[in-house]
Formats: C-alpha cells, structure tokens, sequence
C-alpha cells in the first residue's frame, strides 16, 4: 500500500515538473524573441572654453532721484486747478489753491492792528523822552507791535500753504482731486517724479566688494527696449552689507534725457570688472537645477555604446543662454541638453543628429 502510494506521488512530481519545465522553455523562448527597447534618443552639448569678459551681472529696478506725492498741510476747499494729469512742471510752479478768502480778510484786521500798534509805539517814543509814560508802558507797546507783526505774518504763511506748489520740477501722475473737493491735511493730491536722471538700484554678493568702486561703468538693459542699451555710472554703495542676505546694495545713475526710463521697470545690469577670462561653458538647457545642487547627465562611450552618468557640477554666471561651469566637467565633455526627464545612470543613449537646443538659434 505504501509503495502503491511512493509511485503515485513520484509520477505526480514527475508530471507536474515536466509542465514546469515546459512552461519555462516557453517563457524562455517568447522572451527571446522580444527586442530590447532601443536606446533613449538625445540632444548633446560639448563643453567649450571661450573668453569671458570680467564683469559682474545683477537685477535691479529704477527709481526716481526725487519722488513725493503732493500733498497740503492745512485744510481746506480746493478753489483752483492749474494743472494737468502727466504734465511736466518747473520748481516751485503753482500747482493747486485751497479758498483763502477767510484768511485774507482776516490778513487785513491783522494788519489794522499792526498799524495802529506802529502809531501807539511812534507816540511812546516821543512822550517816552518828555517822561510822559513810563518805561514798563513803552516796553508794552514794543511788545504788541511784535505780536502783531508776528500775527500777520503766521497768516501770510497760512495763506501761502493753500497754495499747492511742485517742490522740484519733474513729471506729474494722475490726478487725484476735482475741483471743489474738501481736503484734510496731508491728503494725497498728485505723484511728483524727476526722471532725469534716474537711478538704477540692484545688489550683488558680498565676495564682489573689490570689484565696486564709486564712478564705475555699467550697462542696463530692459524689456521694453529689446537689444538697447542704457549706460550709466555707480553713485554710492551701501557702507554695510545685508545680514540676511550677504548682499551689498549699489546704486548707479544713468542720463534719461528722453524720459524712457520709468521708476519701477526691471532691469539686467552689467558691471564691467576687467579683462577677458576663459570660462568652460554649457547651453543653459544641458543643467538641471535642484535644491542640493546643479547636475548634468555626462556621456559616456563603453564596450556596449554610448551610456550617460549623472555628475554633480558648479556653475557660474549665465550670459545669453549659456552657464559658465566652474567645477565638474573639463573642456571636450559631452553632456545631455535635452531628454534629461527620461534617463537614469547607466542608461544606453543615442545622440540626435542635430545640434543642441541651446545652440540652433546661433548656428554652432
């Protein structure tokens, strides 16, 4: 009975191993006959040198030389306009009347009273010698005739700052009241800007400081005027560099004659430092940026083809679309540009013929 059940479980094996081994050779076969997916198809850059000139490249945003917004310091009815939205005004040009009628007509007892104080003091003066009066009577008209001199003239200067003048001559913004409109102290009135000329604020890293000094050249471009650029000169560094940022504010001052220039705008500041330098450089495209560091896919040629590897880099500056690469690849290096998304170290690779994106538009 044992032995009748031994031959059973020996021919189950048996057939069960037998189907295995077949399926295997199955499996084995339809595998061979599947092709490997063929190699990712990439764009490729070679590292170069080229020749840098020594300059220093920064952001910044253009503000007026003098910017307020016009405003009064006592209240009243507005009672005259005499200007425009986006009109040019001249130093100390009448801008805006507050209703004065009530000072003015105040002005004139004020000055009744001073005249009458001027004719009492004349009187003392020549009783004063006969020893008509007393002194301490002489010394009160001398008081009152400087009180109300001094009354006179506190609303003379009333009534001049109800009239709202340009403090320095620039370009008015909108307008911000109408006639008849009551206005409290300090109420805004209109934008006052000088534009000409204009300066330029930016900030550069503190390992820069050398590299600045006051009446230095510099060069701005913007987006409102593609392929033009501004010249200027740096008027003033900051004494003191940025806690947060280890950064020094500079500001440079550029001519603005035609008014183009408008506070505000961004700027792409260019710092001239010295001769040319040579720089190993990459298409911008061929960099992948990452919070622990920049990397670029290297490729490789070995005994199965071509293969990329991911490689740490340090980068520099960035000049018309191409990255200075300071450390992580030397001059002749081929680097991915495009199709880095779908590749892993080790991966085999095939190099499109057409040159890198970075580089079609200049014809390298």
């Amino acid at each position: 009975m044992i032995k009748r059940i031994f031959i059973v479980l020996l021919l189950t094996v048996a057939v069960l191993g037998g189907i295995f081994a077949f399926k295997f050779y199955q499996i084995r076969q339809a595998e061979s006959l599947i092709q490997p997916p063929p190699p990712a198809v990439v764009a490729a850059a070679t590292v170069r040198s080229e020749q840098w000139p020594s300059a220093l490249t920064a952001v910044g945003s253009f503000s007026p030389v003098a910017g307020v917004n016009v405003s009064n310091e006592v209240a009243g009815k507005i009672s005259a306009l005499h200007f425009q939205s986006g009109q040019s005004v001249a130093a100390g040009q009448l801008l805006l009347e507050l209703d004065a009628d009530t000072d003015r007509a105040e002005l004139e007892g004020l000055r009744a009273e001073l005249q009458l104080a001027k004719v009492r003091l004349q009187r003392s003066e020549k009783m004063l010698d006969k020893k008509y009066v007393s002194q301490a009577d002489y010394d009160q008209h001398v008081a009152q005739l400087q009180q109300a001199s001094a009354a006179v003239q506190a609303k003379i200067t009333r009534i001049d700052k109800k009239m709202i003048r340009a403090p320095f001559a620039g370009e008015l913004g909108i307008r911000q009241v109408n006639l008849g409109q009551y206005l409290g102290e300090g109420a805004a009135i209109v934008s006052l800007q000088q534009l000409e000329p204009i300066h330029l604020d930016f900030s550069l890293p503190e390992r820069h400081i050398s590299q600045l000094a006051r009446n230095q050249s510099i060069s701005a471009t913007v987006q409102a005027y593609p392929g033009e650029v501004f010249s200027g000169k740096i008027a003033a560094l900051n004494p003191g560099v940025e806690q947060d940022t280890r950064s020094l504010k500079v500001r440079a001052k550029l001519d603005n004659k035609d008014k183009r220039l408008r506070p505000g705008m961004f700027a792409q500041v260019r710092i001239e430092s010295g001769g040319p330098r040579p720089v190993l450089t990459l298409p911008d495209t061929a960099i992948s940026y990452n919070p622990y560091g920049n990397s670029v896919f290297l490729i490789e040629q070995g005994s199965q083809g071509l293969s990329v590897q991911n490689r740490q880099v340090t980068t520099g500056q960035n000049r018309e679309g191409r990255v200075e690469i300071v450390s992580g690849l030397q001059e002749g290096d081929r680097v991915v540009s495009a199709g880095q998304v779908k590749l892993r170290n080790g991966m085999p690779v095939s190099i499109d013929a057409r040159p890198a994106p970075g580089e079609r538009e200049s014809g390298q």
